[in-house]
């Protein structure tokens, strides 16, 4: 890259938020055949040439893990390039130079950084004469029209500021972090205009997108110099109506914007937001709310599947799940878009990667990830429970550290690209060789941090949690949890080794002693759903058939709901049919009350929730401390929807052959499933109809065809039964 041979520069003296605009004035006085930048920084930044933007990338160059990791963009900027050029590049502190939470208990070691530029141009002119421009001391530097920006923070602007340019500075820090662009863009992608605008009984005014979303608002006014513009962003409203942002927690997710004189438009540079709603703080006389409409933001990606029914409800369920994942996958796998977290959780990551397969064409997005997840990997094996890391917070658990070898197992189901394996296969074996270093049991995984089955509903009335940490844990035992999830990640990298053309002998020989192990220490004992639930998956019981009975029982006993929390419920429904038990899958799918899939949509969500009861019945709310509206974990019900009811499976990896054993229940009129795999699109639709039920089944591949438990095998094709 030419990038290596410029200089990293800053601006001399500038605190760390200060968010600085870098200058290159050049001159191109003959016909160009070609002219490309590279630029990346130690934040977020914005390349403006001619006053044209560079690029669609938006939060450039993204999230990786910093300190060994930093993707380089390369732009073609010809068509941009006039006789005088001037090239300014904004830079903001983004993630790279963030505060983290104040939950984490830490601090991130660069947040004190001065913003730093890198970049190099390259102008070739049709004669054949090249001119190169690198950032150095030739470039000039001032405090830009953006005075406040940062991803918790929100921004604040000043378009009265007159900039006062001065000489930048060079400056040292490491290149060998650079690298070419690797995940796909976050672009702006949709618009949303307002539902509604309303005063609260509080007297706030406030905008309904009508949609939680991820993104900002944008805006144009006429206005006075001086006059300002501050929204506030909220995902939803208290039981008395009026707005509420408690659920941030410290999180300031606003916008000031301090107007120049006459017309203007403005939408955040450096930040983004989870909202449904805005509330106007302040604006100028006259300003409405037709001037503004938000902006949704999420990484490129390919649309895939499409679930649809002839329930509306159900319906709903299926956009507030493909709503989640548009939010959370923003450059990376995040757990939600609002608050003081926005990490990439390593649990929530693996729980909905089969469900996220499905929805959207994910490869380029986790290829990128799981470098990361390399990159972040100890030396002793232990992968944070957060990628990109953060710095001394918790070793990760397992099944959020099991993301290291779930997420790559799924993608090679899903793609059929033995090349995600190949890349982790290394990072695999460490993992399970960091277990018994710190197992306090052999051939088990017992006495380590974890957050088990982390916000489930099983714990007995009279259940005292020693703090709220272990009342978030959910009743199931956590080393039995630990050890279903050592149990699976040495049976895939068993499978992965196979495929690699590895000896897998030894690790075949510890899963025999893990199984073993389990059924000795927990066979007898399985009492919460989530324990039977993973005794089930990971191919643990010892008599599968009794033990999902056992648990089709326990969830009749119970009021016909589940107990589960992240951990069991992505497995939860898989399990119940796959012996038998379809129609108690069906009752939990359908169910309207708390706790159900439903529930939320009769109180208005239109995306995933965090909690069950994230606002209960009455209207009050869950918590403040830990509420999010916009959290994909629960939506991994949609791989069920795809993979049972609908009955799409993949009989050989990528689905080069389909199985395709649809499940449907009387309660359901009609249910339909599309998914564009690698080898053409699937589609599997069943209705009932006063003579049984109609199946359409369309397959680009051979496919296995299994209904009322008859076995056909056909050709590519359309297909009535």
């Amino acid at each position: 890259m030419l990038i290596q041979n410029a200089s990293w520069i800053t601006m001399k003296d500038a605190a760390s938020t200060v968010v600085p605009v870098f200058r290159r004035r050049f001159s191109c006085g003959r016909p160009i055949c070609s002219a490309t930048l590279e630029v990346t920084c130690d934040g977020v930044y914005e390349a403006v040439l001619n006053g044209k933007r560079v690029g669609n990338f938006i939060l450039a160059p993204g999230w990786t893990e910093y300190r060994k990791r930093l993707q380089v963009q390369a732009y073609d900027i010809r068509d941009l390039l006039a006789r005088g050029n001037t090239l300014e590049i904004t830079v903001a502190n983004g993630w790279y130079r963030r505060t983290n939470a104040p939950w984490t208990g830490t601090h991130n070691p660069d947040e004190f950084l001065p913003a730093m530029l890198i970049a190099a141009l390259r102008v070739v002119t049709e004669d054949g004469e090249e001119t190169v421009i690198l950032t150095d001391e030739a470039w000039e530097v001032s405090e830009s029209t953006v005075t406040l920006s940062g991803i918790f923070i929100g921004e604040d602007v000043d378009m009265t500021r007159v900039p006062a340019f001065r000489p930048a500075q060079v400056c040292d820090y490491p290149k060998s972090i650079l690298i070419p662009q690797e995940g796909p863009e976050v672009h702006e992608q949709e618009i949303v205009y307002p539902r509604s605008s309303f005063r609260t009984p509080k007297g706030e005014w406030v905008i309904d997108f009508g949609q939680n979303l991820t993104g900002y608002m944008a805006f144009e006014l006429d206005a006075r110099a001086g006059e300002k513009l501050s929204i506030s962003t909220a995902e939803v409203l208290d039981r008395d109506g009026n707005f509420y942002t408690a659920n941030y927690r410290s999180a300031r997710s606003q916008l000031h914007y301090i107007c120049r004189e006459g017309y203007q438009s403005y939408k955040p540079r450096f930040t983004f937001f989870g909202f449904r709603y805005l509330r106007i703080d302040e604006a100028p006389e006259g300003f409405d709310a037709d001037q503004i409409h938000a902006v949704v933001l999420h990484s490129e990606m390919k649309r895939t599947g499409w679930l649809d029914s002839s329930d509306p409800t159900l319906n709903q369920l299926f956009s507030n799940i493909l709503w989640s994942q548009k939010g959370n996958y923003l450059d990376i796998p995040t757990d939600c878009p609002q608050r003081d977290e926005r990490y990439g959780w390593t649990g929530d990551g693996q729980i909905f990667c089969r469900a996220a397969t499905l929805q959207y064409d994910v490869r380029q997005f986790f290829r990128k990830w799981l470098a990361d997840v390399r990159a972040a990997q100890h030396e002793n094996g232990w992968v944070p429970d957060v990628v990109p890391s953060l710095t001394a917070y918790k070793p990760g658990g397992s099944a959020w550290s099991d993301a290291v070898t779930i997420i790559p197992w799924q993608l090679y189901q899903t793609y059929g690209e033995v090349s995600f394996l190949a890349d982790m296969y290394n990072a695999m074996e460490k993992w399970i060789a960091y277990i018994p270093t710190v197992s306090t049991a052999k051939d088990l995984c017992t006495g380590v941090w974890t957050y088990g089955d982390w916000l489930a509903l099983d714990a007995p009335e009279d259940y005292q949690p020693k703090d709220m940490e272990d009342s978030k844990r959910g009743y199931s035992d956590d080393d039995l949890v630990c050890s279903a999830f050592y149990a699976n990640s040495v049976a895939i990298v068993i499978r992965t080794g196979r495929l690699l053309g590895r000896d897998v002998s030894e690790y075949e020989e510890l899963h025999e002693r893990i199984v073993r192990a389990y059924r000795e220490r927990f066979g007898g004992r399985l009492n919460t759903q989530t324990e039977k639930v993973l005794t089930l998956h990971f191919n643990l019981a010892e008599d599968p058939q009794a033990l999902s009975d056992s648990l089709a029982e326990q969830v009749r006993d119970c009021g016909m709901k589940l107990q589960t929390g992240l951990v069991g419920t992505p497995y939860l429904l898989h399990e119940l049919s796959r012996y038998g038990h379809a129609d108690i899958a069906w009752s939990l799918l359908l169910r309207k009350e708390y706790p159900g899939w439903l529930y939320p949509i009769s109180k208005g969500a239109t995306t995933m929730w965090e909690h069950w009861d994230g606002i209960k019945p009455d209207g009050s709310f869950w918590s403040d401390d830990m509420n999010s509206y916009n959290h994909y974990a629960y939506g991994s019900v949609a791989d069920w929807v795809f993979g049972v009811a609908c009955g799409i499976q993949p009989a050989e990896p990528g689905y080069a052959r389909a199985r395709i054993a649809p499940q449907p229940d009387p309660r359901l009129n009609s249910l339909c499933a599309v998914l564009d795999t690698v080898h053409g699109r699937i589609r599997s639709a069943w209705k009932h109809t006063e003579q049984g039920i109609r199946y359409e089944i369309d397959t680009p591949v051979p496919t296995e065809i299994i209904l009322n438990g008859k076995s056909r095998t056909v050709g590519k094709g359309r297909y009535l039964f």
